[in-house]
Parts: C-alpha cells; sequence; structure tokens
C-alpha cells in the first residue's frame, strides 16, 4: 500500500484525538496513551513510541497481527492502535 504523507497527517491527528481512551492489545489488555510531543506514551508500560515508528508501521497496513511489524517498537501497542476502527478510520 502506497501512504502519502497527508495520510501519514491524517493518522497522527487521530492518533492526538484519542489519546487518553482505551484500547485493547490483541490479547484483549486495555491501555491507554499520552502524546507529550512527536511520541506517545503507553500506559501499561511507560514506553515510548515516535512518530516515525507510527508512519513506517501504516505501510504495513492492514495486518493480521502484531507479529507482522517487525522491527517496530512496541508491535502490539503499535498494531493495537493502528488497526483500531478510530484511528484507521477507511483508511486500511
Amino acid at each position: 500500500m502506497m501512504v502519502v504523507m497527508s495520510d501519514v497527517e491524517d493518522v497522527w491527528a487521530r492518533i492526538l484525538t484519542y489519546a487518553g481512551q482505551e484500547f485493547r492489545t490483541v490479547t484483549g489488555l486495555p491501555f491507554t496513551y499520552e502524546v507529550p510531543g512527536n511520541y506517545l506514551r503507553v500506559s501499561r508500560t511507560n514506553r515510548n513510541l515516535s512518530r516515525a515508528n507510527f508512519e513506517k508501521a501504516i505501510e504495513l497496513m492492514p495486518a493480521e497481527g502484531p507479529g507482522e511489524l517487525r522491527g517496530r517498537q512496541g508491535a502490539s501497542y503499535t498494531w493495537a492502535i493502528l488497526m483500531d476502527s478510530r484511528i484507521r478510520a477507511d483508511g486500511w
């Protein structure tokens, strides 16, 4: 899938919009995240995931599961956020 920069901007805007709301990993674990800068911090781990990480992961969407996001930071959280209907909208 070819992702143009405007798509990335739209997805990042939705990520910002839904910060603080509950998401779930593929195994059903609930988590939230905050976006204090050009990265987000996941509540379950206090892990930081960069915007660049999401930009690269978007190119792999739709993915069947986090295992398809080889080399991405926090694949289970990245996948859960990007595959959530609030974030993916009608993108993939």
